[in-house]
């Protein structure tokens, strides 16, 4: 039992990502195939908005919409809340599944937004509600306006954030929209309504059937007015009675707004008109309209799909794929108008804030140092003691330092403020970075930046030496040619004296008389091994250096031969 258990714990995670896996995998295009249409031609009646007036209850007068004045701020409540819902249809036995969501302060809170952002309508743009809510940070949404399905226009009119989209050129439709002054308006509008400019739409869509009038159902005074010929489904009583998903926009006694949906499939589950409207009223709402429904009624929570669509994939049959639809109504949170901010107050996503450089509950205080902005709620990144502007937030350095957070001190050669000024030192040594002062001991920083470029520059030098030799090569430089020349010329002159001085020797020693030398005579060696005196005299001459014609000759041959 323990191992099935343990196994079972592995198993069941297996098969929820399995099942997620493949939904995703067959998630795709809608196929469109569940469509809800009120018209078969041309959307929209083709009478004026005088046939509507005269065709209305006297009790209604000449006026043809209901206004709720703006209600109360109720600023400490949440923008939205949001109830799912499952309940039986009285009087039949189908059950239902959906959504109503009560859209506190309407005015700051809600928005009609265009397929996939500004823009989606005239470029004739679809997109799925998850799509177009995404981009805008809704917490909720759902759709909204009608569209044809073939060339994707947008139907009715459309102002989006007090931006006009498109206008419907009067056609008499149900209205919802939200006016400058935050009046809540529903029914049916003429085309000077629409463009009244001195209290203008900011939020404004069309649907088709008017559900509830000040409480009472109003749905066959909707047709009257609304009618004009066959839809695609059937007729335009068909429409209202079939069962269906809808999507329907109210409000409350109170001001609130009142979101509703409801998950169906046309003729087979879901709820038709008359069902919708009771169950508003059971809900509170005083005025409603009914808005695109079928396969296009989608509802999006925390930017999540939440609703079943109705469509049929494209990709596989067996699933379903949420509807790219047109305008969407998207619930966020609270935004300020610039009317509800004054003084040193300004109007940003989170309300009225105290403009930049200010704070305090009256925004009469400055910002303290070290702070900047909207309420002085950002953090200066300023560095070495320089001002922080409060409303920019931009550094101002002080004398010696630049940069966007005045981190970098002055590069070697300039000081003072921004680094403009250029050192006057002799041989172009670097000054203080503040003072421009030359008698001033560099920071470690900058003798470490001298040490590394002298290391980089001889190095360079050295290589380009090197370079040079191997190309031309050896170089001697100027002082060592004139060296070499100045010791040559020295030897030069040397030699040149010696030369001199032995030359006057010489002249010299030839103008002496020449010395006389002492006579000498010749012995033979006969006479010492005792030969006669007169073989002595008879063999050897006598030998006298006299020097006759500078040689020296024997006395008795001085006249012949000497």
């Amino acid at each position: 039992m323990a191992a099935v258990s343990w196994r079972s714990l592995f198993v069941w995670p297996l098969l929820w990502l399995g099942v997620r896996l493949s939904e995703t995998s067959k998630a795709g295009v809608s196929l469109d195939d569940d469509l809800l249409q009120p018209y078969a031609g041309a959307h929209g009646p083709v009478h004026s908005h005088r046939h509507v007036r005269d065709c209305q209850a006297v009790v209604h007068g000449n006026l043809t919409h209901e206004s709720l004045s703006p209600p109360a701020r109720r600023g400490a409540l949440p923008a939205a809340e949001s109830t799912m819902f499952v309940s039986d249809v009285p009087s039949s036995s189908r059950r239902v599944y959906g959504h109503v969501t009560l859209v506190r302060d309407p005015l700051r809170t809600l928005s009609v937004l265009e397929p996939g952002g500004p823009g989606g309508c005239e470029a004739k743009r679809r997109a799925t509600v998850e799509q177009t809510a995404a981009g805008a940070g809704c917490l909720y949404a759902q759709n909204a306006g009608f569209f044809e399905t073939v060339s994707h226009r947008c139907l009715g009119n459309v102002v989006s954030d007090g931006r006009p989209v498109r206008d419907s050129g009067g056609v008499q439709n149900a209205q919802f929209g939200i006016r400058r002054d935050g009046s809540l308006v529903f029914g049916y509008l003429s085309q000077e309504d629409v463009l009244d400019r001195s209290n203008p739409f900011v939020q404004l869509v069309s649907g088709v059937v008017w559900l509830l009038r000040n409480g009472e159902v109003y749905i066959n005074q909707s047709l009257q007015a609304e009618c004009d010929e066959t839809q695609e489904t059937g007729r335009f009583r068909t429409f209202v009675d079939v069962a269906s998903a809808r999507t329907a926009v109210g409000h409350n006694a109170d001001g609130d707004l009142i979101l509703f949906h409801v998950d169906g499939q046309t003729g087979v589950r879901g709820m038709n008109l008359w069902e919708v409207a009771e169950a508003l009223k059971d809900y509170g709402v005083v005025n409603a309209i009914n808005l695109d429904g079928g396969g296009s009624s989608t509802y999006v929570s925390g930017g999540s799909l939440a609703s079943y669509p109705s469509d049929h994939c494209e990709s596989d049959s067996r699933w379903r794929c949420a509807r790219p639809v047109s305008t969407i109504l998207c619930v966020h949170q609270r935004r300020c108008r610039p009317g509800d901010c004054s003084g040193r107050r300004v109007c940003t996503a989170n309300g009225c804030v105290c403009d930049a450089g200010w704070r305090g509950e009256n925004c009469s205080l400055g910002c303290l140092a070290g702070f900047y902005g909207d309420g002085c709620n950002q953090t200066c990144a300023c560095v070495n003691g320089a001002a922080c502007d409060p409303v920019s937030g931009r550094c101002a350095c002080p004398p010696g330092f630049h940069g966007d957070s005045c981190e970098r001190v002055c590069p070697l050669g300039f000081f003072g403020p921004s680094c403009t000024n250029e050192c006057r030192c002799d041989d172009q040594c670097p000054c203080d970075p503040q003072t421009g002062s030359c008698n001033a001991t560099l920071r470690e920083e900058s003798n470490r930046t001298l040490h590394t470029a002298g290391r980089c520059l001889a190095k360079q030098m050295f290589i380009h030496w090197r370079r040079d030799e191997e190309a031309h090569g050896p170089r001697l430089t100027e002082r060592t040619w004139l060296t070499v020349t100045c010791t040559l010329a020295s030897l030069l002159l040397a030699s040149l004296l010696l030369h001199l001085l032995r030359g006057c020797g010489g002249a010299a020693a030839a103008a002496r008389p020449a010395r006389r030398r002492r006579d000498y005579a010749y012995v033979p060696l006969v006479s010492v091994n005792g030969a006669a005196r007169d073989d002595l005299d008879s063999q050897e001459a006598v030998w006298s250096p006299e020097d006759v014609g500078g040689r020296v000759c024997p006395k008795e041959r001085r006249s012949d031969v000497c």
